[in-house]
């Protein structure tokens, strides 16, 4: 296969262009085994990579298997398949998707080549690509997905000319993959290269402004500066009284509740309602057995729900997915709807912070209890990896399921519930 004309390439970076030639004969790199892009977020790593990567596997092999990786097939499908399709298409290439089977064919100069696509979210997605024998694969979000699956799709990779990608977001710097892979690039023949924003011409200065102001403490070191650093300090340190403690001015439409249930830890149980597309955390309910010197029931903490929603139509009650038996006196009841809680922890507290930053949650005064944690909650320095001390942490894990189970699927299009929902009829 040819190389395509330079005019093709002509709006991509340097740093891009060689992610899209490292591989071809003329290269300096040509010899390598591997490449890995990390750095920013938006700066243009991923859609070269994936077009460079179909490019390579065509220029190279015939009748070939390989893997395309994702934390999940749904972001793998939304980050590389989704944008690289009709690019592929323009420079000539031949693709058939077959969303069945989570395959995708590639055809170029009479080579065509299959493209599996696997999901790596847990340890137990290493089975799922075991036993292929692969000419390469590509790994989107590395960082995000566990070791054994990583391991397992290198090890699949035993044809002859076979090469592997990778790119990622920083993390921690104690993260598996940046001691392993980033530190030792040299080690292990591999072409390592770091990006910024300014890697990526589309971004236009506003747009670079405005992710800059997305992010705050580590996340904005590690999404925008494309640093791999130690979180510390304050979890969420763009929370500020002046700016996110509020009330609507007006009735909301819609209400959850979320609860984070503890029988010796503290329960937490906040009421939501949105109004004119923002939500506002209109009132709590914060039982700490130990300052309190007894403990509650599932029953009494289920009366303090009913007296928290009074006569509200509520949605849904957004609960930790672990408090079985609370979550099964709630349905016995039934009054409400429950949904078992999206409990990614760092995942959550990124969008959380998103929330934070861009307003999109606020506090009523009277929601004490979380107004403190949000001064105490900090990051544990003694972990390995990226976790918030197990302290000061219940109505922090409250809003963490609100948000990761209501806004980020509403604003992902996925959200539904499966009964009607209830009109509110007023708040007492």
């Amino acid at each position: 296969m040819s190389k395509p004309s330079n005019r093709t390439f002509e709006s991509f970076s340097r740093k891009q262009l060689e992610v899209l030639s490292w591989w071809c004969p003329s290269s300096p790199h040509k010899n390598c085994d591997a490449i890995i892009c990390d750095g920013a977020v938006r700066s243009g790593k991923t859609v070269c990579m994936s077009v460079s990567f179909a490019a390579w596997a065509c220029a190279n092999f015939d009748n070939t298997s390989f893997a395309l990786c994702g934390k999940t097939v749904t972001s793998l499908r939304r980050n590389i398949v989704t944008p690289i399709l009709p690019l592929l298409k323009k420079l000539g290439f031949v693709c058939h998707e077959k969303l069945s089977q989570h395959l995708v064919e590639i055809e170029y100069g009479g080579r065509r080549n299959r493209f599996y696509l696997f999901g790596g979210k847990d340890e137990g997605s290493a089975a799922l690509i075991q036993g292929m024998t692969l000419g390469g694969v590509l790994l989107d979000e590395v960082a995000l997905m566990p070791r054994s699956f990583v391991e397992q799709a290198l090890a699949r990779c035993s044809v002859e000319g076979s090469k592997l990608w990778f790119n990622c977001n920083p993390d921690t710097p104690m993260h598996w993959f940046y001691e392993e892979w980033i530190k030792k690039a040299d080690s292990k023949n591999c072409l390592y290269l770091h990006f910024t924003m300014k890697d990526n011409p589309s971004l236009t200065p506003a747009i670079i402004k405005r992710y800059e102001s997305l992010y705050s403490g580590a996340f904005y070191d590690r999404f925008v500066l494309g640093k791999w650093v130690a979180a510390q300090g304050l979890v969420y340190p763009s929370f500020s009284a002046s700016v996110h403690v509020a009330e609507p001015s007006g009735i909301p439409l819609r209400y959850f509740i979320s609860c984070d249930y503890g029988t010796v830890n503290p329960s937490s149980f906040g009421l939501w309602g949105e109004f004119e597309g923002r939500w506002y955390r209109l009132s709590e309910y914060y039982f700490d057995s130990r300052r309190e010197g007894v403990q509650r029931t599932d029953e009494e903490h289920y009366a303090a729900l009913e007296a928290l929603a009074g006569d509200l139509g509520i949605e849904a009650v957004i609960a930790d997915p672990s408090a079985a038996s609370f979550l099964e006196c709630i349905r016995r009841h039934g009054r409400f709807k429950t949904i078992p809680a999206k409990n990614d922890v760092v995942d959550g507290i990124r969008r959380v912070s998103d929330a934070l930053k861009s307003r999109r949650i606020l506090f009523s005064p009277s929601c004490r209890d979380t107004l403190r944690e949000f001064s105490l909650y900090r990051w544990d320095n003694t972990a390995t990896r990226d976790a918030p001390k197990k302290e000061n942490d219940h109505a922090m894990d409250d809003i963490r399921y609100f948000v990761s189970t209501v806004l980020h699927r509403e604003d992902d299009g996925f959200f539904a519930l499966a009964m009607q929902r209830n009109q509110p009829r007023g708040r007492n």
